[in-house]
């Protein structure tokens, strides 16, 4: 699963490494090394233009960075605070779930991340790793979003949502936890962010197995268990025998 990952870089940076255009105007959030479910995230999306008059320019597409709410509702709930429980989307079942069947076919995107928190049963406690790229590069997770309108004010902009894909962990990433987020490379992200292409099933599965040997697997503090605490020492690695022996996880984190 993913239930906590970092996101440390401003647009900028993110529209040069993802080829795409600044989209975010002043809603960009800042630097955070512990992003946990239901805040604004940085997301890429590749969509048709829209002249003055709002009609698509279907000859050519625009990559954009973004801003959404992690944790995905769907078009048609009724409250927003179903988006909890959706932060995630499983790989296997995301084309016949009826919260995500949807948008899979149309509303795909990418969430970049410095590296995401898993934690791991050692002796009588959950000690958290972070899984990142070693050389600073920015890791792609599949995502898909939605776009939502409270019916109880109608006038209101719409909120627009997201989910990580997950799919079952390969590699060394199975020591630490059997799920991890489905990570796409570089040459598979104009085929996943493709408005016209419905169908990605072959995108949905484990990632190649060179893409997950290069992560960096670090152990690092317990201080990241709360969503309370952030900034740059949660990414430090930490010796194991220096952690206490028993740690309390927030719900969402187990």
């Amino acid at each position: 699963m993913c239930g906590r990952y970092a996101s440390t870089k401003d647009p900028g940076k993110l529209a040069a490494e993802f080829a795409a255009l600044d989209a975010t105007g002043g809603a960009a959030p800042g630097a955070d090394f512990n992003v946990a479910p239901t805040k604004n995230v940085f997301s890429v999306v590749q969509r048709h233009p829209r002249d003055d008059a709002g009609d698509r320019d279907l000859e050519r597409t625009e990559r954009t960075i973004r801003v959404m709410r992690w944790g995905l509702v769907p078009m048609w709930a009724k409250e927003k605070t179903i988006g909890s429980r959706m932060i995630n989307a499983k790989s296997e079942t995301v084309t016949t779930k009826p919260a995500f069947r949807s948008s899979i076919k149309r509303y795909r995107c990418l969430l970049p991340a410095d590296g995401w928190y898993e934690w791991k049963r050692e002796g009588g406690r959950k000690q958290p790793f972070f899984m990142t790229s070693p050389d600073g590069s920015s890791l792609a997770m599949a995502g898909i979003y939605a776009s939502w309108r409270d019916p109880q004010a109608e006038d209101a902009p719409p909120l627009v949502t997201c989910s990580v894909l997950t799919t079952s962990a390969i590699g060394q990433l199975a020591d630490v936890h059997d799920r991890m987020p489905l990570l796409l490379p570089a040459t598979a992200w104009e085929q996943w962010l493709d408005p016209d292409l419905p169908d990605v099933t072959d995108l949905l599965g484990p990632p190649p197995r060179e893409l997950v040997d290069g992560l960096e697997i670090r152990p690092v503090s317990t201080a990241v268990n709360s969503v309370r605490n952030n900034g740059a020492k949660l990414l430090e690695r930490v010796s194991l025998d220096e952690q206490p022996q028993a740690v309390g996880l927030d719900s969402d984190m187990k």
